[in-house]
């Protein structure tokens, strides 16, 4: 990494015999890309650089024919430029971003004014269920069932529903935990089913129920100690 002189540069680039070049630092191996906190922004502090490295080689222990690459925290602040961190990352390493802590915003619990949950309202409204509390399976003709379903840790609000073979399903889960992350799931097995749902949030799944037999659907997020027990069983009859 080179820390260099940007009025120098351009007198060199005009002919001028200087040296635009600061200060340079190793890091390991290639770097493919790199940011610096806050830049990209008129507040940019010229603090840290984060130098994201192709080919970390034998900087991580490999663990198959694809190995972790390698991010460098640089500190660039002072009178000399060092490497501070190392860290592993998925390949291929193309982008950060470094901001200050204090203007990220973050959310605690799900914003229930979000078009997907407002859709989902008006679906339960049009069955005439109340999203926190239903419980139930709404039949929409023949070959079509909209399962409500509530989750508080460490269980559904049902735990098992029947369908007939070849119904197109569609589960609607409410998470009612106040808790902060304190997420669920809902994946059915045998039928490539799996989503999260966060707290005080609601997420829908749609699948055709197309294998008569039992089928456990359960919580693929942990979410506490007695986490193993929230599961249930849809029953598909042929």
């Amino acid at each position: 990494m080179t820390k260099w002189h940007i009025d120098s540069a351009i007198r060199q680039f005009n002919g001028e015999d200087v040296d635009p070049i600061i200060e340079k630092v190793d890091v390991h191996y290639q770097v493919g890309h790199t940011n610096a906190s806050m830049s990209e922004t008129k507040d940019a502090d010229g603090k840290w650089l984060v130098a994201l490295c192709k080919f970390s080689k034998d900087r991580f222990l490999p663990v198959g024919p694809m190995r972790p690459e390698n991010d460098q925290l640089v500190d660039i602040s002072g009178d000399e430029m060092e490497v501070v961190h190392d860290g592993s990352t998925y390949p291929e390493p193309h982008d950060a971003v470094i901001v200050r802590k204090d203007i990220i915003k973050t959310a605690k619990l799900a914003d229930r004014g979000s078009p997907r949950v407002k859709y989902l309202e008006a679906l339960a409204a049009e069955d005439g269920v109340d999203l926190t509390k239903a419980n139930q399976v709404v039949k929409k003709g023949s070959k079509k069932v909209r399962v409500y379903m509530t989750s508080n840790a460490p269980s559904y609000g049902m735990t098992e529903f029947t369908v007939k073979a070849g119904t197109e399903v569609q589960i609607i889960l409410t998470n009612m935990d106040n808790v902060e992350d304190l997420t669920h799931g809902f994946s059915v097995c045998n039928h490539d089913v799996n989503m999260i749902v966060n707290a005080q949030d609601t997420n829908s799944f749609t699948f055709v129920a197309d294998k008569p037999g039992v089928h456990w659907f359960y919580c693929p997020w942990f979410c506490h100690a007695l986490h193993l027990e929230m599961r249930g069983r849809m029953i598909v009859e042929a």
